[in-house]
């Protein structure tokens, strides 16, 4: 029996396919990616971009192949990075050969969109050839005419029927490797698909909004969306489309999941939004710590409160907690536990200092096998 029953997500079961070295679905961590917006021609800024992707903890990173000259190019950017790289391609058939020759370890591809089954049968071919799985991709604003026609406009019934027409193609084919999508702008839509595509298949499903907006907005979007469907258990990777940094579409992503107990990388920060009760700038403490912080991996919890009133609570409730304090002198809480005092001018140095030495603690234990690997790590 779990002791926060409350707490419990039990995950939709689904068969797991491989994403070069990353597993998606059955039991295997919820994986996070994005995708490059350079142009694929220019590899150095395509594996820079890559690289700083995988600084912020992808998993795995999609790269557009609009044509042969990019679809060749994967093979000197899959080169030069660690994450698996699926290769997006539309329409053209030979795009997806050329990138699985060059290494894609997935191909993003709706298969009901190549053309004759000959040309589908050489895809599957290539994509057994060089070990890549696929993606099935199937989005409302791009839903196929006689379902348009059939159903009046995009909804979540015409995109699940779109995505069945899919994996029938390929089931046809003896070919089971692949993860579906079935995205909308539209958060109910999205949810609403996404949840009656679980009902009816056992792939592993990779979800997300899509063009969910800015940063701000489409944070609020996609956390509401990929919320309400991690909470039910569905999905087993997950983009966050923003029109932003794609590196703060890895840091959202990983977020959502911290939020929901579902991989834990790196420092959570829990803190107040302050009031006229705070003992110090509490908004401006958290923004600077967050930023020096952002290189650290290890799974860990830290509160900031500004005063009494939930600081010693929220404290005992994590690994390392701050409470303001009168006089400008201020309780740190380590394990939960009262430790020292600490004066206003040293609170970021001081902390930054006590997250870094507990992170090596904790890394230390784990290699010696006292500590389980988390998810995420």
């Amino acid at each position: 029996m779990s002791i926060r029953p409350w707490r419990d997500i039990e995950r939709r079961k689904s068969r797991q396919v491989m994403v070069g070295k990353v597993p998606v679905g059955g039991d295997a961590p919820i994986s996070v990616q994005s995708m490059t917006n350079t142009l694929t021609t220019d590899v150095k800024a395509t594996v820079a971009q890559i690289h700083a992707m995988e600084e912020a903890g992808a998993d795995i990173v999609r790269v557009s192949c609009p044509d042969e000259e990019s679809s060749r190019a994967l093979k000197e950017i899959v080169r030069e990075v660690s994450v698996p790289i699926v290769a997006d391609i539309h329409f053209h058939y030979k795009r997806a050969i050329e990138a699985a020759e060059s290494g894609a370890a997935c191909l993003r591809i709706n298969p009901g969109n190549i053309g004759k089954r000959e040309k589908v049968l050489e895809v599957v071919k290539a994509a057994r050839d060089h070990g890549c799985s696929m993606r099935i991709g199937v989005n409302a604003g791009s839903l196929e005419k006689h379902l348009l026609e059939r159903f009046g406009e995009p909804c979540p019934e015409a995109m699940v029927e779109s995505a069945l027409g899919h994996i029938r193609i390929l089931e046809d084919l003896d070919f089971r490797d692949f993860k579906i999508s079935c995205k909308a702008s539209d958060v109910f839509m999205a949810v609403a698909a996404y949840m009656q595509l679980a009902e009816v298949c056992d792939y592993p499903l990779h979800i997300g909004v899509t063009e969910a907006g800015g940063l701000r907005t489409g944070t609020v979007k996609s956390s509401i969306g990929l919320g309400n469907l991690l909470w039910a258990g569905i999905g087993d990777t997950l983009r966050v489309s923003l029109s932003a940094d794609p590196v703060e579409e890895i840091k959202v992503g990983f977020d959502i999941l911290k939020s929901l107990g579902l991989r834990h990388r790196g420092v959570n920060v829990i803190s107040c939004p302050s009031c006229a009760r705070q003992q110090f700038d509490v908004i401006n403490t958290v923004a600077t710590l967050e930023e020096r912080l952002s290189h650290i991996t290890t799974p860990m919890t830290v509160s900031v409160i500004g005063c009494v009133v939930n600081g010693p609570g929220e404290a005992t409730m994590t690994d390392i907690g701050l409470t303001g304090g009168g006089n400008n002198t201020h309780q740190i809480y380590v394990g939960g536990l009262q430790d020292h005092r600490l004066k206003d001018k040293s609170i970021v140095d001081h902390l930054v200092g006590m997250i870094e030495k507990k992170a090596e603690e904790i890394e230390a234990a784990i290699a010696r096998g006292e500590m389980p690997v988390q998810m995420g790590h």
